[in-house]
């Protein structure tokens, strides 16, 4: 009777922490906003009068926002799992402000950077190690020299030709399931070490081609969607970051970035304020079309990291108002010379006029009167 006691105390005991082990693992199954295999359930978004907005190959949560292409924001107030279907609330319209705050920081860092000369390190890593393109690699899924791969490297090689250094781990985090970023995580946090500007992981979609087909300057070419997670400390910032990458590529290049979705999850982006997960078109799409995208990506990255479309901007501005006071100058001086001419009548009065105004005017740099 008592060894039957204490069989039955332990198999309790097994059985309750199976359980509980259970539970753990589908509740970091939820955290991570379990992802979907492709040609499986795909979860599509509609807003409030049921119009459709868009669709991700992963789970879609109350509480999820979406910054659409026309940069109208929405936050997912209903999910039906049977139908895989979300319905969103419009938030705003006006996604593409950034905070006062945030473009001060930036600001600081592309002065540290003009100071040194130096555009700074881009780390990148690919959590979903097996992600392939099936025009192009024949299949959607790689568990050797997958085609994710060759995307991250064109990226890289893109964002050099900017003037930045690169590094893009080879790591794999296999299998593709829930687990794949616990294991990148370390991965993660080895290339935060060495301070880079960004941290990018690179991914594809599991949607039809056709969400992700675009056009930009007349090539075929495939969209990027940029994905935050929600459920970290630095998602703020992370959304900040994001917003101000598609700011830049809607100026630049009209239907490159897709649109930005917030996601439940953490994805690592907890470790970084300028972390992000860049989904490069989907496993439908050609892979030529999504290793063209990679150098129009490559600029917007640079626009927004080094500066370049503020330093553009601001050295327009200068040149514009250079040829302003030129003009303004020059229409003076004839004014002065009109006005001796209808004075005197004598065009040697004329001129003299017109050389005193001029000397006058640019504090003797021209003309002989200081």
């Amino acid at each position: 009777m008592t060894m039957g006691k204490k069989f039955w105390q332990r198999a309790l005991l097994i059985t309750l922490v199976c359980l509980a082990a259970t539970g753990t693992a589908r509740a970091t199954a939820g955290e991570e906003a379990a992802e979907i295999t492709d040609g499986d359930c795909v979860y599509r978004l509609y807003d409030a009068s049921g119009a459709y907005l868009t669709c991700r190959a992963g789970r879609m949560y109350p509480g999820d926002e979406y910054i659409a292409g026309d940069n109208r924001h929405y936050r997912i107030s209903r999910v039906d799992d049977a139908a895989c279907a979300a319905y969103g609330e419009i938030v705003t319209d006006d996604a593409g402000d950034v905070s006062a705050a945030y473009l001060a920081e930036l600001s600081g860092l592309w002065s540290a950077r003009a100071e040194k000369g130096d555009k700074g390190l881009i780390c990148m890593y690919s959590t979903h190690s097996d992600e392939s393109y099936v025009p192009g690699d024949g299949t959607s899924s790689k568990w050797k020299n997958a085609g994710i791969y060759d995307v991250g490297e064109a990226f890289g090689e893109e964002l050099e030709k900017q003037g930045y250094r690169v590094i893009y781990s080879d790591e794999t985090f296999l299998p593709h399931d829930t687990g794949a970023y616990a294991r990148s995580a370390a991965t993660a946090q080895a290339l935060l070490k060495k301070s880079p500007e960004a941290l990018f992981d690179i991914h594809r979609d599991g949607v039809s081609a056709e969400e992700y087909e675009t056009e930009v300057e007349g090539e075929e070419i495939s969209k990027v969607r940029l994905f935050v997670g929600r459920s970290n400390a630095n998602r703020e910032a992370n959304m900040a970051f994001a917003k101000k990458l598609k700011k830049a590529a809607d100026a630049e290049y009209p239907g490159l970035v897709k649109d930005i979705y917030m996601g439940k999850g953490n994805y690592n982006q907890e470790l970084y304020p300028q972390a992000l997960l860049l989904e490069f078109g989907t496993h439908e799409i050609e892979k030529d079309k999504v290793m063209e995208s990679t150098g129009y990506m490559a600029k917007v990255v640079d626009q927004v990291l080094g500066g370049t479309a503020s330093a553009e901007k601001d050295a327009g501005e200068t040149k514009g108002s250079a040829k302003a006071i030129v003009w303004v100058i020059v229409l003076a001086v004839v004014a002065a010379g009109v006005y001796a001419l209808a004075a005197t009548g004598r065009m040697g009065d004329v001129w003299g006029k017109m050389k005193r105004s001029l000397s006058e005017l640019t504090g003797g740099s021209a003309g002989k009167r200081k």
